[in-house]
């Protein structure tokens, strides 16, 4: 293994961590959810034994679009968000009422809903 080598599965696992954390955050944690993080690992697993360089290179640039597009699909919704754009948003305020009501000491009492 030569220094391009160490190079080239340090960027691969690099990305592989982007992906995962874009997954996690943007897709979820929950159990139910657990699949779609168990499928990216399972083909960067797959990846490690392929020895066409050029398929990998393939694979890796289908993992940092991905994890692109997961960013920028995040994104653009806290900006419909943002300039209130037709989004119902009482679940998103909520959650920043309670995080500046956190940020103070104090909690939201939970409503009743019958």
């Amino acid at each position: 293994m030569g220094f391009s080598s160490s190079a080239a599965s340090w960027k691969a696992m690099n990305i592989y961590r982007n992906l995962l954390k874009a997954v996690r955050k943007h897709v979820g944690k929950e159990d139910y959810k657990r699949h779609f993080t168990e499928f990216v690992t399972q083909e960067f697993r797959k990846s490690s034994s392929i020895s066409d360089h050029s398929v990998i290179k393939q694979k890796l640039k289908l993992a940092r679009d991905y994890t692109l597009h997961l960013n920028s699909l995040h994104y653009h919704k806290e900006l419909l968000y943002s300039y209130n754009v037709a989004i119902d948003r009482s679940d998103e305020m909520k959650k920043v009422l309670g995080k500046s009501a956190a940020s103070v000491g104090l909690q939201l009492p939970e409503v009743y809903q019958p």
